[in-house]
């Protein structure tokens, strides 16, 4: 088998730039995590309150049975819209 002709470079091998690219920052905000488990705490509370004393309270009774669970269950759901967005 013949042997290949070595190359023979007149110019030095290619090395990169030293430099260091410029961090990317990944994470979440600050406020993330707290808001959204203020979020599930307050739509639980919520919940729980209304079963429990609803009649009592006179804002609770302006919304009624349904009302108070929707936004019981409101406050939860922008929890979870939170949590999607948790690294």
């Amino acid at each position: 088998m013949p042997k290949s002709k070595s190359r023979k470079s007149k110019q030095p091998a290619y090395t990169p730039p030293t430099t260091t690219p410029e961090s990317v920052k990944f994470g979440n905000p600050v406020w993330l995590v707290p808001t959204m488990v203020t979020m599930f705490l307050l739509g639980l509370l919520w919940i729980v309150v209304f079963y429990l004393a609803g009649t009592n309270i006179p804002v609770m009774q302006d919304f009624g049975n349904l009302g108070n669970i929707l936004i019981g269950f409101g406050f939860i759901g922008v929890g979870f819209a939170l949590a999607t967005r948790w690294h």
